[in-house]
């Protein structure tokens, strides 16, 4: 599809519907506006996807790019760059989707404030293709710091009783961590554009590749990332923002949170984490995997005993999201293609999970799983939905979640990084501790006896709820028995982004090996002599 600067299309279309829809003055026509935008920018992101060449060369920079001059020439080479690569492709597709899908949970779900909610959605969904698509890192952090106004404001006016303080709890905690990313990209890109960019502050993706960060000085920049990236994550022990950000808020911010927004922390990682400083990334590879299995292990336990249904999902996404950290820390190509696909895997089943536990919620009013029961036969459709789903999140085989985690299981077990057989197995056990707390979750909520008379007429889907839910479910199906053409997407993405890591790795070694005589001699650090020979 030949349209001129599509890719800044499908980031900026929806806050063009944000600022329609507060022209609107009718319900029905802020629903509908935003609808509309959400489903246009679908459309148009189909547009990358088809246009998008899986063989093109990546060292050149990403397809259907967009880039301006320097916005501050001859001083600082910060611009508008962004772009589409087998990385962030079919996060990018996974947002445009979710959009109009949650436009559609929200319809009635939401009471009051239409105009300010869908305003909100739009401009959040703005700031995360932001982040998906930016190839300058102070773009990145300008998109990254936008999605927490709109969530911020989601959770804080339309959540549950305890809103605020997840709110807050929320914006503290990942505030905090993208602070200190800021400090490392302001020091990152002075070092880079004295050192290969002619004395010109650079934050260009592609031009931070071609410096090799001395040692001592990889260590705590990698640090200063992973901080920020692991709390979005959330990487375990810091985690305990999630629980309260996902049951406090409305349902539409949930499915967001849970199927796009965490997932800028995986893709930070993948992105900025592992190129730039790689040989920190491999020292401390055992250090992220111990936790991400910790994680995984954890999340499941605390899941199991949660009696809220929506908590039970927000656990879980703390289990789940452990296999993506393994899989990126394993530096082997299967389980780098296994995280890329389980942060789309983990959108749409765990999306969909937070949906059906709103839909329930809008019937009944209460999320705790002792007040159903028996209520299968009540509500078919829905009850049909929900074991598909939680097959899908426990990795049945021949739906989505079970290619995620076996190539993510079969690559860490391959990694000579973080290839411990005692620590693949405790992370293979959160495969079987998901299906024990989800089952557990469809037993106690649709099965057994039906001992509330509240429950015996309950309506079942309608017309609304089984559109948003049927194309989450197909894309279950065909990611499960047909995942080549989305894997082919990302293959030569992944391959470059090893590749470069290893040539970096062992040049940014070589010369911290050839300076450690000389840093003897002189009495200072490595990383000095480093730069006294540049």
């Amino acid at each position: 599809m030949d349209i001129p600067y599509l890719t800044s299309l499908v980031i900026f279309a929806p806050t063009v519907g944000a600022l329609l829809v507060l022209l609107m003055r009718s319900v029905d026509a802020i629903r509908w506006t935003a609808l509309g935008t959400t489903a246009v920018t679908f459309l148009l992101s189909i547009g990358l996807y088809v246009g998008f060449d899986p063989s093109g060369s990546l060292a050149n920079g990403p397809q259907l790019a967009d880039l301006s001059a320097a916005w501050f020439p001859d001083a600082i080479d910060i611009k508008y760059f962004v772009g589409i690569d087998g990385l962030n492709l079919l996060l990018v597709m996974l947002t445009t989707l979710i959009g109009p899908i949650v436009v559609l949970s929200s319809w009635t779900y939401i009471e009051s404030k239409h105009k300010g909610y869908y305003s909100l959605l739009l401009l959040l969904q703005t700031g995360i293709t932001g982040v998906f698509c930016a190839f300058d890192l102070f773009l990145f952090y300008i998109f990254f710091e936008l999605t927490l106004i709109p969530m911020y404001f989601i959770i804080g006016i339309w959540g549950g009783k305890e809103r605020i303080y997840a709110a807050v709890k929320f914006v503290i905690y990942t505030l905090v961590g993208s602070l200190l990313m800021l400090v490392a990209i302001i020091y990152l890109g002075y070092q880079a554009g004295n050192a290969v960019n002619a004395g010109v502050f650079t934050a260009d993706w592609y031009t931070l590749l071609e410096y090799n960060i001395p040692l001592g000085t990889q260590t705590w920049l990698f640090f200063l990332f992973a901080l920020s990236f692991a709390i979005k994550v959330p990487l375990f022990p810091l985690h305990t923002w999630l629980p309260d950000a996902h049951v406090q808020a409305p349902t539409g911010g949930s499915v967001i949170l849970a199927g796009v927004l965490l997932k800028m922390g995986t893709y930070g990682l993948v992105r900025f984490c592992l190129p730039l400083f790689p040989n920190v990334a491999q020292e401390y590879a055992m250090l992220f995997a111990v936790l991400a299995v910790i994680g995984i292990i954890y999340g499941a336990l605390v899941a199991r005993v949660q009696p809220d249904a929506k908590s039970l999902v927000a656990y879980s996404s703390v289990s789940h999201l452990g296999f993506v950290v393994l899989g990126i820390f394993a530096f082997t190509p299967e389980a780098m293609q296994g995280a890329i696909i389980q942060m789309v895997n983990h959108g749409l089943s765990t999306g969909a999970l937070f949906l059906l536990v709103g839909m329930l919620y809008e019937r009944r009013h209460t999320r705790l799983m002792d007040d159903y029961g028996g209520i299968a036969k009540s509500v078919p459709v829905l009850t049909f939905f929900m074991v598909f789903s939680v097959l899908a999140s426990a990795g049945l085989p021949g739906l989505n979640g079970f290619v995620g985690e076996f190539l993510i299981l079969l690559g860490a077990f391959k990694s000579t990084v973080v290839g411990s057989p005692v620590l693949i197995a405790l992370a293979t056990t959160g495969v079987i501790l998901a299906a024990v707390y989800l089952l557990w979750m469809v037993y106690k909520t649709f099965f057994g006896a039906l001992t509330n008379e509240a429950n015996r007429d309950m309506a079942d889907m309608n017309g609304r709820e089984f559109a948003l839910m049927a194309p989450l479910a197909a894309l279950m199906l065909i990611i499960g028995f047909a995942p080549n053409p989305f894997l082919q997407k990302s293959e030569a993405a992944t391959d470059f982004l090893l590749e470069t890591m290893e040539t970096k790795r062992m040049a940014v070694q070589k010369a911290a090996d050839e300076a450690a005589p000389v840093a003897e001699r002189l009495e200072i650090t490595p990383d000095a002599a480093v730069d006294n020979a540049k």
